[in-house]
């Protein structure tokens, strides 16, 4: 690929720049419309290549197949997936993405708000970046590398692969999911019309990482009950059910069992949304950990908390809801080692050194492994993702479009 050029960069330009933001709170699918604006412009974009059969469904879904030129009529189907939405903790409107040419190691300080700077301290990678073309936002918004960067990716592999049909490859299945930031990615996925064996995400973050190993993941949604009276004679009648629903809270260990304080492979439990009224109040929480059956403790001593703080509180009810959101896709891939060991092969043949590393979360990767597809997670570069500080290198994306076009080389080869 020395003498291809790339479109990834102005690819990912145009993309970062329609507003995708997922919704939270929206029950529909996807949870916001506006996700669609740019499911249209990429199948406008792979028809424009060529690939005759790309289009979206009614849930904003995008599918696209470049069909095998091997000579092996016994390949397995590989599909290649990133999601189009972008994270409600920043805002995602009116992004402006700034190319850096030749990152020099100094702060950037960003534009439109000058309080936000990004400097290698902060950001220890920045350091391995050095020469490097990097692209922010101008400080008011995230970026969108995540997933976009995962989007401009495929988007130039499948340019790059239709322009270039000396190389080799099985059928290609192309996916782009909507709404995988509020866990609900493949939700309305059609999994016999994606018809795809094996797969992998681009949805990593530092340059060589493959991801095959993701959280556990379950909901916990509790509800408290409690007793209203006039505020004027309500003297041993109230029981505020927002001041009851605050002491739990407050219960929760303060030096562990967190997000702020845990790391590597720790779990954690993250009061996530509090909601409530005087007869109310509602705490939502996320359950994490990398063994599924530490889930079980971890909700059983959420509910002890629970159950110790209404002891106070005898004539209140509640209700406490656990909800399965993903399981850890280790446990499929392990069951079929390959998948990841040819993404390894295909970053060392582009002089990558690579290794599988561990997810502090989860990707699409995790439910479609249990889905049927074996799916681990390749690098596209995106860094400092859900915040205004959030950059991608061109270069990082560069590198895992080379490790793609191996990649489907391997398969073609090994199968």
């Amino acid at each position: 690929m020395n003498n291809y050029k790339y479109t990834v960069e102005e690819r990912f330009v145009k993309y970062v720049q329609i507003d995708t933001t997922a919704d939270p709170i929206s029950p529909s699918f996807p949870s916001s419309e506006k996700q669609k604006d740019l499911s249209k412009v990429l199948v406008e974009e792979l028809l424009e290549m060529g690939i005759e059969d790309a289009h979206m469904d009614e849930w904003g879904y995008v599918y696209a197949t470049i069909e095998s030129n091997s000579d092996n009529n016994d390949l397995p189907t590989i599909c290649f997936c990133s999601h189009i939405d972008t994270a409600p903790d920043c805002s995602g409107t009116n992004v402006k993405p700034i190319v850096h040419r030749n990152y020099d190691g100094n702060p950037i300080t960003l534009p439109d708000d000058a309080t936000q700077i990004i400097t290698t301290e902060r950001h220890p990678y920045l350091k391995s970046k050095i020469g490097d073309d990097l692209i922010t936002a101008s400080g008011l918004t995230l970026l969108g590398a995540d997933d976009k960067a995962g989007v401009a990716i495929i988007m130039d592999f499948c340019h790059y692969i239709v322009n270039n049909p000396q190389i080799k490859h099985g059928k290609i299945r192309i996916l782009f999911t909507p709404d995988e930031e509020v866990g609900r990615g493949v939700e309305q996925l059609d999994m016999k019309k994606l018809n795809a064996d094996y797969g992998y995400t681009l949805d990593g973050g530092t340059l060589g990482s493959i991801e095959d190993e993701s959280f556990s993941a379950d909901a916990v949604t509790v509800t408290i009950r409690g007793i209203s009276a006039h505020p004027g004679y309500a003297k041993n009648k109230m029981v505020n059910a927002i001041k009851v629903a605050s002491e739990f809270v407050a219960a929760l260990p303060k030096n562990e069992w967190s997000p702020e304080t845990t790391e590597k492979r720790e779990g954690f439990v993250h009061p996530t949304s509090f909601e409530g009224h005087l007869e109310e109040a509602t705490v939502s929480f996320i359950i994490r950990d990398h063994i599924t059956s530490k889930l079980t403790e971890y909700e059983d001593r959420l509910k002890n908390i629970l159950i110790d703080t209404l002891s106070n509180y005898p004539e209140l009810e509640y209700t406490f809801k656990v909800t399965e959101q993903y399981r850890n896709m280790k446990e499929v891939l392990d069951t079929v080692p390959f998948v990841t060991d040819y993404a390894i092969q295909a970053m060392k043949k582009v002089g990558i050194n690579s290794e599988a590393t561990i997810i502090r979360g989860g990707t699409d990767g995790s439910r479609l492994s249990f889905m049927g597809m074996p799916c681990p997670n390749i690098f596209t570069g995106e860094m400092a993702i859900h915040s205004r500080h959030e950059y991608v290198s061109v270069q990082d994306m560069r590198k895992a479009i080379q490790t793609m076009v191996e990649l489907v080389q391997i398969w073609e080869k090994h199968s």
